[in-house]
């Protein structure tokens, strides 16, 4: 159940009020943090804001999902380890990735089929974001998605090799962002996430993973999702794998995981806990540091 909304602001809430007339809202965390009996937090808000709301509902006992990345800083994410349990009990990353059933898909198919020689992924979105949201990095905010994958399908190995490079506009913001990495002489992974896709294209641009091994290989394409509606313009009413009625899809599945880590039912996934985000921290360092 849906206990409670904190917002920055009050015209937010009275937006919600009008769909969800039953919720209670806060604009002051504190206050929420108080007054709520929500067992559950779930804290996605600006990336700037992410250590300082979780660090408040952490002092207070409070079971966190927190939405990826932890931090625009390595330093900022590493301060919140001292109120983080050693199994992550209490902070469960935001990673919807994990709960696609494609990629669920993909996790089995190699699983089976044997070692992973390279994987490509490219998450491109839509132009329009550059003058949406001036600043916003596509490494930090479309192509960590695809880090936190590439670290699931290779069990959290540490590679030994970073590369990386930004392409920028005319007013220097970063429009695309391509990386590599290498694990160990062994597996390669490539990505490129961009803001580029122009207005023809679907709303939310798309999603690309190919992973090959000895003898196989696989793609996934999720976004957009396999259907298309054509009137007099092309629509993709399913970017993603997400519907509200009823609740279904990787948002629905990664809130009903993060529930039954609440209850002690369930231990925090592989690529969802704290020190798995720490690991895609690090990595998004390196590779800014490179570009």
């Amino acid at each position: 159940d849906l206990a409670a909304v904190v917002a920055r602001r009050q015209e937010s809430l009275d937006a919600l009020h009008k769909e969800l007339p039953d919720v209670p809202g806060w604009t002051n965390l504190m206050q929420a943090i108080e007054e709520s009996d929500a067992e559950a937090w779930v804290v996605a808000c600006t990336t700037e804001s992410h250590v300082a709301v979780t660090r408040e509902l952490l002092e207070h006992g409070k079971v966190v999902l927190l939405e990826k990345p932890i931090a625009e800083t390595l330093e900022e994410a590493e301060s919140l380890a001292p109120l983080v349990h050693p199994d992550s009990s209490n902070l469960m990353l935001g990673h919807i990735l994990l709960f696609n059933s494609e990629f669920q898909e993909l996790r089995e198919v190699a699983r089976n089929r044997g070692p992973i020689s390279y994987i490509d992924c490219v998450r491109h979105r839509p132009a329009s974001i550059v003058q949406d949201f001036p600043g916003e990095n596509p490494l930090q905010a479309a192509m960590v998605h695809d880090l936190y994958s590439t670290q699931v399908l290779l069990d959290c190995a540490e590679p030994d090799h970073f590369n990386a490079q930004f392409h920028r506009t005319e007013n220097g913001d970063i429009d695309l962002a391509v990386a590599q990495l290498q694990w160990n002489g062994g597996p390669v992974a490539s990505f490129a996430a961009s803001y580029l896709t122009p207005a023809g294209m679907p709303p939310r641009g798309f999603d690309r993973t190919e992973v090959f091994g000895e003898g196989w290989s696989a793609r996934i394409e999720p976004n957009p999702r396999p259907i298309s509606v054509w009137d007099n313009a092309a629509a993709w009413p399913l970017a993603l794998e997400v519907r509200a009625n009823p609740p279904s899809g990787m948002m629905a599945e990664e809130l009903r995981c993060f529930c039954r880590v609440v209850r002690n039912t369930e231990a925090v996934p592989t690529g969802a806990t704290y020190s798995d985000a720490m690991q895609v921290q690090r990595w998004m360092e390196k590779l800014n540091a490179f570009a």
